[in-house]
């Protein structure tokens, strides 16, 4: 009797522990997107998709507190999808899916208008801004008064991948001060005016990730539509079989988890087990050399992300010995702590220093041989990396007289980390592993062609959105020719993909000393042609540029000119929207006569002295031009051009904005001729 009652108790135990174990499996089969969550935005009077993964044939109910359910069924391959008509705008609503034998309730959803919000660091910088060098203006009071519980902020985790995603990591939250801070400040002041203006709920979807190229965020069916990439398909394919195998070797190695660190203080006191690396009498003979000043992108250390360390030697006079010197490097890309003789004599860890120059006291007591070790650690997190100024700004000298050595030449150098998802993989400094990794000749990172689409914006498809906003193009100023035909197919791919023509509205960049080698104005130009593609608008930023920084703190001015366009095309608001933009010109009287749209109260309001207005002749030679204002045109001449034939404006990296209309909107950078120089 008893062996029968221990059968029957263990029959029973793996009854229960089977039907608990397919329950279990039955759970964790579903998938359901994170955009699908409490506090969430649906756009009003839409079709409004939901979607997600269950076992096949498993029913799918949603059932929204407004209206009727709508009903599905998952398929063969577990995915499901249907659809659900909103109302106008509204609530809080709740939506309770059931899918199989579970139940999820969506409480606090609200019904209004839905924005994606894209592109570089500039859509991605914080209200809170980057301190101390990246701020946004007047940060403290608009943070403390940021409190619209009927806006909605959902920020897009960054995430590259080879594949498209199913779905992306983040949370809709009510848009209150401590959400606020770390939430896009270009999307915010932007949902603000909406929500001021149309007084109805605002969804705000942000997927952007700085320093990233126009081609990261394009699919990869719609960028092999662009000849130069037409083998891209083939390098891909190479680069995931490459990273199959590297991401394992890489996970192999101890981390250091920085997404908990605030943006200001992420890469502040890390250890890296690196602290021999600033000994003088570290033995760095078996790491290979850098030419600094450079980017390591463009060395053999190609697009990678981490830590780096370089060293040199320096041979100084008898008579520095004892002596106060000071160590100067230009600026470094990001992060960096300095050495000299083993002893740390500067460093900048916190905020956004990348263009800041880098000059430290190194103090009389530790220059006690003639021969000096200076060392160096770098941090990069994404983009150009290393020491990558001028070399003229490269120097050691005494404090006392201006006697200067040059610290231009071969470095030694070492990386001994890999930053990637907010993560550090550390390598071995001894064996100098960095140097026998896997090999990576096709490159999987942010930069790369579809990854971003992939992972941060293939996840929002097919959510209902009434449109994009978008800020980028810094990235791409090293090929402006390009950006006239990658920039319009990415606005295409989205709009096919979503398939809706949405309307699209997006930043012009703002001028910035890019240095000689980039022409940013060519850039500007791409993005003012590109307002021919059907239902875009563009907020031109001349007048509003921090010239010390390529994150202008008026974030204020350019959410509120993107809020514009939006508010007169789709809202129907009779308020002004855009600056002047180019659309003729005649020659007449030795002088050229521009013509304009939006050009209602034209004025020239010079900068510096000057119009930022050239005229040139045949010898395309362009010269400081006379400008004169006349009802809508603009009467453009010089002494020195007897015959012009082409007028350029604002045609420089760091020229600003001369020419607005009554509503204060500046005009766009143009130019009225097609001359590759």
């Amino acid at each position: 009797m008893k062996a029968f009652q221990h059968m029957k108790t263990l029959f029973l135990f793996f009854f229960i522990s089977t039907l608990l174990f397919a329950q279990s499996e039955i759970k964790s089969s579903i998938e359901i997107p994170s955009l699908f969550s409490d506090n969430m935005v649906l756009q009003q009077k839409s079709s409004a998709p939901f979607w997600g993964k269950a076992l096949p044939q498993t029913k799918i109910s949603i059932v929204p507190s407004w209206g009727k359910p709508s009903v599905t069924t998952a398929m063969a391959d577990s995915t499901w999808r249907t659809a659900v008509k909103t109302p106008q705008a509204g609530g809080p609503f709740s939506i309770t899916m059931k899918i199989g034998d579970s139940v999820i309730v969506l409480k606090n959803v609200l019904i209004g208008e839905v924005w994606v919000c894209s592109g570089q660091s500039n859509m991605e910088m914080p209200l809170e801004g980057w301190p101390p060098n990246d701020t946004i203006a007047n940060s403290a009071n608009e943070i403390r008064e940021a409190n619209f519980p009927k806006i909605r902020l959902f920020n897009v985790k960054r995430e590259l991948a080879t594949e498209p995603r199913f779905h992306c990591s983040g949370a809709w939250s009510e848009c209150i001060p401590e959400s606020a801070a770390k939430f896009s400040a270009t999307a915010y002041f932007f949902g603000k005016k909406l929500f001021q203006e149309l007084k109805v709920p605002i969804g705000l979807i942000v997927s952007a990730w700085g320093g990233t190229p126009v081609e990261a965020w394009t699919s990869e069916h719609f960028i092999t539509q662009d000849k130069e990439y037409a083998d891209f398909p083939a390098k891909f394919a190479q680069g995931r079989k490459e990273y199959a195998v590297y991401m394992p070797w890489l996970a192999s190695h101890k981390i250091i988890d920085i997404s908990h660190r605030t943006a200001d203080e992420r890469c502040k006191e890390l250890a890296f087990d690196d602290s021999l690396c600033a000994r003088t009498d570290f033995n760095d003979s078996g790491w290979q050399s850098m030419k600094i000043p450079t980017e390591w992108e463009s060395t053999d250390v190609g697009t990678f992300d981490g830590t780096v360390w370089f060293r040199k030697k320096i041979e100084i006079p008898k008579t520095w010995l004892h002596k106060n010197l000071v160590l100067e490097l230009g600026p470094i890309d990001d992060f960096d702590l300095t050495f000299v003789n083993g002893k740390r004599v500067g460093g900048l860890e916190t905020g956004s220093p990348w263009d800041t120059k880098r000059v430290y006291d190194v103090p009389a007591e530790i220059v006690t041989d003639s021969v000096l070790t200076i060392a160096v650690r770098v941090i990069d997190l994404l983009g150009g990396g290393g020491l990558w100024g001028q070399p003229e700004q490269l120097f050691l000298h005494t404090s006392e007289s201006e006697e200067k050595i040059s610290l231009v030449g071969d470095w030694k150098y070492l990386p001994i980390a890999e930053y990637r998802d907010s993560k550090f993989y550390l390598f071995d400094i001894v064996s100098r592993e960095f140097y026998k990794r896997p090999p990576l000749t096709n490159e999987i990172n942010a930069a790369l062609p579809t990854v971003l689409y992939n992972g941060m914006i293939a996840p929002l498809i097919p959510y209902s959105i009434k449109g994009a906003i978008w800020y980028q193009g810094e990235a791409n100023t090293d090929k402006p020719e390009a950006y006239e035909t990658l920039f319009p197919l990415m606005i295409k791919n989205w709009r096919t993909d979503w398939k809706s023509e949405f309307p699209f509205y997006y930043v012009q960049i703002a001028p910035f000393p890019y240095g000689d080698r980039i022409e940013s104005q060519r850039l500007r130009d791409a993005q003012f042609h590109a307002l021919a593609v059907p239902k875009t608008g563009m907020a031109v930023t001349l007048d509003i540029s921090e010239l010390r920084t390529i994150h202008p703190r008026n974030k204020q001015d350019v959410g509120g000119r993107l809020a514009r366009w939006a508010l007169a095309k789709d809202y129907k608001k009779k308020i002004p929207f855009s600056g002047p933009l180019y659309t003729s010109s005649k020659i007449k009287n030795n002088a050229m006569i521009l013509s304009f749209e939006y050009a209602d109260g034209l004025k020239i309001i010079p900068k510096n002295g000057k119009t930022n207005f050239f005229i040139a002749g045949k010898d395309s030679v362009f010269k400081d031009a006379n400008v004169i204002v006349k009802g809508k045109t603009v009467v453009v001449n010089s002494p020195e051009v007897k015959n012009p034939i082409a007028v350029r404006y604002t045609w420089g990296n760091t020229l600003e904005g001369t020419l607005f209309n009554k509503a204060g909107l500046p005009a766009s950078t143009f130019r009225t001729d097609h001359w590759k120089k």
